[in-house]
């Protein structure tokens, strides 16, 4: 049972999935108030594949459920080092702007919110990250990602310039 502050967490063979972000809306109509809701949501198997869905709809349950359904097909795999990045990224989207830096074994994941739990459910275990600039959850995540896609290893990159 997860505790009052905690996200919820579902099992899934072997992806996990872990709600970020829920919004609710509401409009006012002639009887009264008419909610919806939006909710982000996470999905990964903490050895590498990570991924997230973002679903609009009237009630809770089905933004949860359409946002898990959208993680699963957006899945990334990411070019670890180890249990850290392979080096430095900064990278932006609109206002969110995120810095993420390997660590030393054991140093653990270093960072907030969103991307303290996007890069855990990758399964990357030392990294220091810091969010700068907007707050706002899509964008950080969806600038997390943009970072996790464009690592590369030592070898990658030496073969992408032709060097022996």
């Amino acid at each position: 049972m997860a505790r009052h502050n905690e996200p919820e967490k579902k099992k899934e063979g072997d992806l996990e999935e872990k709600v970020l972000y829920i919004n609710r809306c509401s409009k006012v109509v002639k009887g009264g108030r008419k909610f919806s809701f939006s909710a982000l949501i996470l999905v990964g198997d903490k050895k590498g594949t990570v991924g997230y869905g973002f679903a609009k709809a009237n009630e809770l349950t089905d933004a949860i459920r359409k946002g898990g359904e959208n993680a699963r097909k957006n899945l990334v795999k990411l070019c670890l080092e180890g249990m850290t990045l392979p080096h430095e990224v900064n990278v932006r989207w609109d206002g969110a702007s995120i810095v993420m830096r390997p660590a030393k074994s054991g140093s653990g994941v270093i960072a907030g919110s969103q991307v303290r739990a996007i890069l855990e459910f990758a399964g990357v275990k030392d990294v220091m990250a810091k969010s700068l600039g907007a707050s706002n959850p899509l964008n950080l995540v969806k600038a997390t990602f943009k970072g996790l896609k464009s690592l590369e290893t030592k070898e990658n990159i030496e073969r992408m310039r032709g060097a022996e």
